[in-house]
């Protein structure tokens, strides 16, 4: 640490390069932490899945409904011990697509098969005496202030009502909460019995079932008996643990590691290259000078030492920059965000950026490094 002064007044020789080559290190590990955490919340999905839930679904896609009738026939298979369904509903909330999931529901089925959501009692009695009640998360609740009570408007854009409007309006009157999974509290759940009576298509279907099994151990054995049930019907089924069908949801959008991967990968090539010509630059004009400390006794590891350290330092402190904006801004976008499971920066975001930046710093100043050290100081001398 001694010579931390030197090596940081060589780092700053050329005042405005090193600012530019710290503010790009500063974008690319700015990206790295946005896209990482991004990454990470999606690969996520699922992670609070339950072990004894299934998922039956259409075998071809989502958006192909599935009789009601289903549930009765799914309920007798062996091993289940309870089945409630759910359908996307969509739609925008002041003016804009809902950045919530809004799905409608038989109260006293789902809460039986989603048991983390607690709802106290009074407030499930009112949601079942309510034909146009609602129930929404704690998070949700908090995020644009709703309280029992009010009346929130939502606008269909998939299921209109049979007057031909798209206005459809919900009774606030119970607040659920998920004290191990918040990010969980990001919905709303509706009547179905309403939503089948009031909408214009679609009546007797539903998207999927979620099904509550006595055994996890059972789950596969279960899965295939109910998809059994329903081969080669008109309406053929796909039965999967919560999990896989979470994920599976998420690719839809797209293989977003893959997607994060590649433009990290390219940001990260740049940035090599850019700091990488930056630190040989340096080291060319700063040659009769390593030649000199070499006179003076310094070693050829010592001068590697020095270099190598001039790029850490450089790297260190640009992803640090960088890394803390994103930190910043996961903060700042949190609220806003917690619906896809982003509620900021994970420590091993931070633990990755810290090993990027010392990986690069090698690769970049690995070549500078061993060439300082094997300069000879006559010709360093000369130069």
């Amino acid at each position: 640490m001694k010579y931390l002064h030197l090596i940081w007044a060589n780092l700053f020789r050329r005042k405005v390069r090193t600012i530019l080559t710290l503010l790009s290190i500063a974008v690319a590990f700015l990206l790295f932490g946005l896209l990482q955490t991004v990454n990470q919340a999606f690969a996520g999905a699922g992670d609070a899945a339950a072990a004894d839930r299934l998922v039956t679904s259409s075998r071809f896609s989502i958006v192909d409904l599935l009789p009601v009738s289903y549930l009765d026939r799914i309920r007798q298979v062996p091993g289940v011990r309870n089945v409630a369904h759910a359908t996307w509903f969509g739609g925008a909330y002041q003016d804009t697509p809902a950045a919530f999931a809004i799905f409608p529901v038989v109260p006293e089925d789902y809460l039986d098969v989603v048991p983390e959501m607690k709802l106290p009692a009074e407030q499930m009695e009112a949601w079942q005496a309510t034909r146009t009640g609602a129930i929404v998360g704690q998070a949700l609740a908090d995020k644009y202030g709703w309280s029992i009570g009010d009346r929130i408007p939502v606008r269909a854009d998939i299921w209109p009502l049979k007057d031909g409007s798209n206005a459809w309006e919900f009774d606030l009157v119970g607040i659920y909460t998920d004290p191990e999974t918040p990010a969980n509290e990001n919905s709303l759940l509706f009547r179905y019995d309403f939503f089948d009576e009031a909408r214009q298509f679609g009546s007797g279907r539903v998207g999927w079932f979620s099904v509550a099994v006595d055994d996890p151990g059972q789950a596969d054995a279960v899965a295939q008996s109910i998809d059994a049930l329903f081969a080669n019907s008109e309406s053929e089924t796909k039965t999967q643990t919560e999990r896989a069908w979470a994920q599976g949801f998420v690719k839809q959008i797209g293989d977003i590691g893959l997607i994060v991967t590649s433009i990290l990968g390219a940001v990260f090539f740049t940035l090599v290259v850019l700091t990488g010509n930056t630190m040989a630059q340096a080291l060319r004009e700063r040659i009769p000078e390593l030649g000199i400390l070499k006179t003076l006794g310094f070693r050829n590891e010592s001068v590697l030492g020095f270099v190598l350290a001039e790029a850490v330092l450089m790297l260190v402190v640009g992803g640090a920059i960088g890394l803390g904006l994103a930190w910043l801004a996961l903060q700042v976008l949190k609220a806003s965000m917690s619906q896809f499971g982003i509620t900021g920066m994970q420590p091993d975001v931070l633990l990755q950026g810290l090993v990027l930046m010392l990986v690069t710093a090698l690769v970049v100043g690995a070549i500078p490094a061993i060439q300082a050290m094997r300069l000879k100081i006559v010709d360093a001398l000369n130069a």
